[in-house]
């Protein structure tokens, strides 16, 4: 992908690397550009790389966007509005239209073998079920947000999972990859505030997220039609 698009790929390496620095070093006037810019940047990168109409690219455009929110809010945590349940919302909503995205693959009238639907949908069950018994004793009052959260987020998962044989194989691998990425990096977040916050943390999320977001993204791009059988 790399190679493919050598200039977005540099800007993105750039602002990524302006984010760790950022949140590495506490830079606050930093971050107030650097994290907004990688949604803002993934959306201008879409947006100009689909040429045509696509149902699938406006609703993860559309899931960006309040990626973006939820960026700004979470970053608002120091004042008194409860912006870190608000920008929770946010990504709920961002996670609704990237599930609505692909699940618009998923539905296309394609025969495929060794799809395993069952086994795909248990290990997100299994993992979402024991990932939120372990953080229950310490959510409190945010025990449901989170849960609601949890399966969202797990179903994202399983969409992505999902469109295996209905698209080509590079737009699967990659947006599967950031699914897993952003599964990944929701639960280090979740835990780092929750359960026991520690060091390496916020660089571990902003890492995690911010490859998720850019391999959703070029995976979108790099979706292609594909023929029903």
């Amino acid at each position: 992908m790399f190679k493919k698009y050598p200039q977005f790929s540099f800007a993105f390496a750039i602002i990524f690397l302006a984010e760790l620095l950022a949140v590495s070093h506490d830079l606050d006037w930093l971050r107030m550009v650097s994290k907004p810019l990688i949604t803002v940047s993934l959306m201008l990168f879409l947006r100009l790389s689909i040429k045509r109409k696509s149902k699938v690219g406006n609703r993860v455009l559309v899931g960006l966007f309040f990626s973006l929110l939820g960026d700004v809010l979470l970053m608002l945590t120091g004042l008194r509005i409860n912006s870190f349940l608000f920008g929770l919302s946010a990504f709920l909503i961002a996670h609704l239209f990237y599930i609505v995205a692909f699940y618009l693959d998923c539905t296309k009238k394609i025969t495929i073998e060794r799809r395993f639907p069952i086994p795909i949908i248990m290990v997100f069950a299994f993992f979402c079920i024991a990932y939120y018994m372990f953080m229950f004793p310490y959510l409190g009052n945010m025990a449901m947000p989170v849960l609601v959260y949890c399966v969202v987020i797990s179903i994202m998962g399983i969409a992505a999972a999902l469109r295996y044989g209905k698209t080509n194989y590079k737009s699967f691998l990659w947006v599967f990859i950031g699914a897993i990425l952003f599964i990944l990096s929701d639960s280090i977040l979740a835990y780092n505030r929750f359960v026991e916050a520690f060091d390496a943390a916020d660089v571990m999320v902003m890492s995690t997220y911010m490859l998720a977001q850019f391999y959703i993204t070029v995976g979108i791009v790099e979706r292609k039609f594909v023929k029903k059988n």
